[in-house]
C-alpha cells in the first residue's frame, strides 16, 4: 500500500529520489512521514488474532439435521443440515457462503472486517479486543517495519457501538441459541447462523420461504451489510453467478464442498426495492464498468505552500502517455482509515480502492491523472492502482471472493479501455515493481505479498494460466496449486515466529536442487551478500504464480531458471507441479558482451531532454545479466520521462528518447535492459 509501515513516506511513493529522479521544490515532500495510524482518526484498523484451530464439526451442533449423505465432507452436510432447519436453499446457502470466504473458515481466525467462519459472521469488537496489542515490527527483507499496528485508533467500549454490519454474529446468536463462541470456532455452528440470518431476513421483508432460490434475491443482497442499492444488487448477482455455473472446492481444512450447477435460475431483482438501500446515481466522474458498484471520492489536487501540493498529478493520458501497468495492492488498513488517508492531500493517492466485504470501490483519481502509489515514477506515469483492503502478513485476514470478482471486472474493463494485455508482464503486485537505484530496493513495497491467490484471481479475468509448450518449449509459467502449496513463512506476526499454514501462490528458489541447500542471494536487497529468508516480505527468493522464467536445468524433481543474475532452482514435482511448460520470446546478451545492465526504469537518451529539463540519470541496478543467460521478454518500450513538478499542469513534459527498452522477469520484480544490449529469440532454441 502506498504510505503502509512497509515505506511510510509520502515521498517514496511518488519517488522523489535522490538522484535528481523525481526533482521536488518544497521540502515538504522529503520530510513527511505519514503512517497509516497517525494520518486517520476515528476508524478502525481490525487486528488479526492468532487463533487456536477452530473446533471439529463431526457432529451435527444441538438442534441439527444431519444429512442423509453419508460420504459427503463433515462441512458439506452441516450447509445440508442447516439449509433443512432453517428452510433456506441449500444452494442460496452455499452462493452466499463462497461469496464470503470460499467455504473455508480460516482457522478460527477473523477476516478484514471481523468476519469469522464460512459464513463470515461478523463481530468485529472480539476482533479487535482480543488482538494482541504489540508494537510494529517483524523480520523482513529491508531491515524495516512491514506489520502494520494493530492497536485502533478509535475506542470502542462495546459492541453496540459498532454499525450493524461488524456484528452480525449477535444476531446470529440470539436467532439460533448457540454461543458466539461457537458461531467463531465451529464450521457447522456458523453456517447455522448464517442460514438463520438469511430464513429471518426472508420473514422479515415479508417473502416466503420458498424452496425455489431465485425467490431469495433481496435477502441475499442484504446479507453483505452493503450501503448503497448498487453495491448490494453486485453481490447478489455474484451469488446467482455462482449458483447458475456452480463451484467446488476443497478448503484449507481439506473439506471438499460442492455446489452443483443451476442454470436456469432467474432471480427476481425487483426485490432489491423492499430493502429500502439509497438508490445513488453513479457520479459522472467515475469510470468503471456497469457491472460493479463504484462510487466517486476525490483524492484532493491541492496546493499547500512552499511550492508543494498534493497529493497526485494532472495528465492526460493516454494521449500525453500510454498506459501499460494496472499494479494491484493491498490497503495495509480498514476501508475507512484508507479511504481518510486517500484525501488527506500531504498524502500518496492511487486510482481505486476495493472493500472486502462486498466488493464495492471507490475511486479517487480519473485515469488520466498520474497517481502517487508505485515507489516507481517511471511505473507511476504508465499505470493505474488499485487497492485492495487486507494485509499482507495476515494469510487468514482473507480476501473475499466479492473482492476478487469486483476487482477482476475492473481490471478487464480498463485493460480492454488502454489495450493493456492480461499477463504477468502488465498486471503486476506492487511487489513486483522494481526500484529505481541500488539505494531504493531495500525501500520498495511487497504487497499484496505471497498469499494473494493470482491463479484465481487472473481465471477471473479469463486469462488462467495454462501449459502452452512441453519441455522443450524453454520457459515455465510459475503455477504451484494454490490450495495445497503451503511452503513455510515467518514474521507475520513476530520475528522468527512461522506463520499460520496456508496457500500461497509463491515457489521458494534455492541454490542447488534440494531442501536443505541455501536460498539464492539477492544483492540489491542484501549488499553484504547475505542469503535470502523465508521472512513473508522476503522476495529475494520468490517467483510468484504467473510469472514466466527461462528455463536454466532440470534434475529430478527439480527445475532451474535463470533468476537475478544465477541459477535458482524450485521443486516442480511432475505428479505435482509447481509450474507449467511455456514458449515465448527471451532476451539474452548480444555475441561479445560478457555482462549488460539492468535498470529499474526505462528512461531516455541525455541527448533527448529539452532546456529548462534536468536530464535524470539512468542508475544501472546491482544485478548482473551475464552471457549464456536468458530472460522472459515482457514488453517493448522506448525511453520516456514525465517532468511533473509544478501545480500549474501547464508546465509538464513528456520526455521521449529514440532509446529502445525491453522490460525482462529478472528476478521477483520485473526490471529494463537496453536493446542495444541484447538480442531476442525464442526461449525453445
Amino acid at each position: 500500500m502506498p504510505g503502509s509501515a512497509q515505506d511510510s513516506t509520502r515521498d517514496a511513493d511518488r519517488d522523489t529520489g535522490g538522484d535528481g529522479d523525481r526533482p521536488v521544490p518544497g521540502p515538504s515532500r522529503r520530510t513527511a512521514l505519514r503512517t497509516a495510524g497517525a494520518a486517520a482518526s476515528a476508524a478502525l484498523l481490525l487486528p488479526i488474532v492468532s487463533a487456536a484451530p477452530a473446533a471439529r464439526a463431526d457432529q451435527p451442533p444441538s438442534g441439527g439435521t444431519p444429512s442423509p449423505d453419508a460420504s459427503a465432507t463433515t462441512l458439506q452436510r452441516a450447509f445440508a443440515a442447516a439449509a433443512k432447519e432453517h428452510r433456506v436453499p441449500l444452494s442460496v446457502l452455499l452462493g452466499v457462503s463462497y461469496l464470503q470466504s470460499r467455504w473455508d473458515g480460516h482457522r478460527g481466525a477473523p477476516s478484514v472486517t471481523g468476519g469469522y467462519g464460512p459464513m463470515h459472521l461478523t463481530d468485529a469488537f472480539t476482533a479487535l479486543s482480543s488482538a494482541p496489542h504489540h508494537s510494529q515490527g517483524t523480520e523482513d527483507a529491508r531491515g524495516d517495519q512491514a506489520r502494520p499496528l494493530r492497536v485502533p485508533e478509535a475506542s470502542v467500549s462495546e459492541p453496540r457501538q459498532l454499525p450493524a454490519r461488524l456484528r452480525t454474529l449477535d444476531r446470529a446468536a440470539e436467532l439460533t441459541g448457540l454461543s458466539a463462541a461457537a458461531l467463531r470456532g465451529d464450521a457447522a455452528a456458523n453456517v447455522r447462523g448464517g442460514a438463520a440470518l438469511l430464513a429471518a431476513e426472508q420473514k422479515r421483508l415479508g417473502l416466503s420461504t420458498s424452496e425455489d432460490p431465485a425467490d431469495w434475491y433481496a435477502a441475499v443482497a442484504a446479507y453483505c451489510g452493503a450501503d448503497s442499492a448498487a453495491a448490494a444488487a453486485v453481490f447478489a448477482d455474484d451469488v446467482y453467478d455462482v449458483i447458475r455455473g456452480g463451484a467446488a472446492r476443497t478448503t484449507g481444512d481439506g473439506e471438499r464442498v460442492t455446489l452443483d450447477a443451476a442454470p436456469d435460475v432467474a432471480p427476481d431483482r425487483r426485490q432489491l426495492r423492499s430493502l429500502g438501500l439509497p438508490d445513488r446515481k453513479r457520479d459522472p466522474h467515475v469510470e468503471a464498468p456497469d457491472n460493479v458498484s463504484c462510487e466517486w471520492i476525490p483524492a484532493p489536487y491541492e496546493q499547500f505552500g512552499d511550492n508543494d501540493y498534493g497529493n497526485h498529478d494532472l495528465g492526460n493520458r493516454p494521449l500525453s502517455q500510454s498506459i501499460d501497468y494496472i499494479v494491484i495492492h493491498d490497503t495495509e488498513g480498514s476501508w475507512d482509515t484508507t479511504i481518510k488517508l486517500v484525501q488527506d492531500p500531504t498524502y500518496v493517492s492511487w486510482q481505486y480502492t476495493l472493500r472486502s466485504s462486498d466488493g464495492h470501490i471507490a475511486q479517487h483519481v480519473p485515469l488520466k491523472d498520474v497517481a502517487w502509489h508505485a515507489g516507481n515514477w517511471y511505473v507511476n506515469a504508465k499505470s493505474i492502482g488499485l487497492e485492495h483492503e487486507g494485509f499482507l502478513t495476515a494469510p487468514d485476514a482473507w480476501y473475499t471472493e466479492a473482492m476478487y470478482r469486483s476487482s477482476a471486472r475492473l481490471v478487464k474493463w480498463i485493460a480492454r479501455r488502454y489495450g493493456i494485455p492480461l499477463d504477468r508482464q502488465h498486471i503486476l503486485g506492487h511487489d513486483n515493481v522494481p526500484g529505481t537505484t541500488a539505494g531504493t530496493i531495500k525501500g520498495m513495497h511487497t504487497d499484496p505479498g505471497p498469499y494473494w491467490d493470482w491463479a484465481h484471481y487472473f481465471s477471473l479475468l479469463g486469462a488462467p494460466f495454462h501449459s502452452t509448450a512441453g519441455a522443450s518449449g524453454g520457459l515455465v509459467t510459475i503455477r504451484p496449486d494454490y490450495e495445497r502449496h503451503e511452503p513455510v513463512y515467518t514474521g507475520c506476526d513476530q520475528a522468527g515466529q512461522e506463520c499460520a499454514p496456508h496457500g500461497s501462490s509463491a515457489v521458494r528458489l534455492h541454490t542447488a536442487p534440494s531442501d536443505d541447500a541455501p536460498l539464492v542471494k539477492d544483492i540489491g536487497l542484501r549488499p553484504d551478500g547475505a542469503d535470502s529468508t523465508t521472512g513473508v516480505n522476503d522476495t529475494g527468493a520468490r517467483a510468484t504464480t504467473g510469472q514466466q522464467f527461462a528455463v536454466a536445468g532440470r534434475q529430478g524433481d527439480w527445475t532451474a531458471i535463470w533468476y537475478l543474475g544465477q541459477q535458482a532452482w524450485f521443486r516442480n514435482p511432475r505428479k505435482r507441479p509447481t509450474a507449467v511448460g511455456a514458449k515465448g520470446l527471451v532476451i539474452t546478451p548480444k555475441p561479445g558482451l560478457a555482462e549488460v545492465p539492468v535498470y529499474g526504469r526505462a528512461y531516455p537518451e541525455k541527448e533527448a531532454y529539452p532546456e529548462g529539463v534536468p536530464v535524470q540519470a539512468v542508475s544501472p541496478l546491482p544485478y548482473k545479466l551475464l552471457a549464456g543467460q536468458r530472460y522472459a521478454l515482457g514488453l517493448k518500450t522506448q525511453g520516456e520521462y514525465l517532468w511533473a513538478t509544478t501545480f500549474d499542469e501547464s508546465g509538464h513534459i513528456v520526455v521521449r528518447g529514440q532509446e529502445v527498452y525491453y522490460q525482462i522477469q529478472f528476478g521477483h520484480r520485473v526490471a529494463f535492459v537496453r536493446a542495444a544490449d541484447v538480442r531476442v529469440r525464442r526461449s525453445g532454441r
